[in-house]
C-alpha cells in the first residue's frame, strides 16, 4: 500500500513533507500503546479530570472530561466554565485540585 504525502508550507522551515498514511516500516507497530491487555487505558494514565459539582458543592454530579494531557484538561475545564458559568467546576490532577471555577467566597 502506498502512503500518500504532500508538502505543506511552514513559515520557519520552508516546505515540510507530511505523510497521511503510515510507511511500510515497522516504526508504528513497535510503539507501545498505553492500553492494557483488554484494550482499555489504565486509570492512572488519565490523571486530569474536569468535574461538575451539585448546587451545594457537596458531591460531583458529572465528570465532564478525563485525559492524560494537561493542555486538553485545561481546554475542557475552560469550555466547562463557559458552558456552566453558575456551577462549581474543578480541574483535578490525580487527587489535587489544580483550578476551580465559581469557588465559594469566604
Amino acid at each position: 500500500m502506498e502512503s500518500s504525502s504532500s508538502l505543506v508550507q511552514d513559515t520557519d522551515l520552508g516546505r515540510v513533507p507530511i505523510s497521511f498514511a503510515p510507511d511500510d516500516g515497522n516504526e508504528d507497530r513497535e510503539r507501545k500503546s498505553p492500553a492494557n491487555e483488554s484494550g482499555e487505558i489504565e486509570h492512572e494514565e488519565l490523571p486530569y479530570k474536569v468535574e461538575l459539582w451539585d448546587a451545594d458543592r457537596q458531591s460531583v454530579v458529572q465528570v465532564l472530561a478525563v485525559t492524560a494531557n494537561a493542555s486538553i484538561g485545561y481546554a475542557a475545564y475552560f469550555a466547562a466554565t463557559r458552558e456552566y458559568p453558575d456551577r462549581y467546576i474543578t480541574l483535578r490532577h490525580k487527587n489535587r485540585v489544580v483550578s476551580s471555577w465559581n469557588t465559594p467566597t469566604h
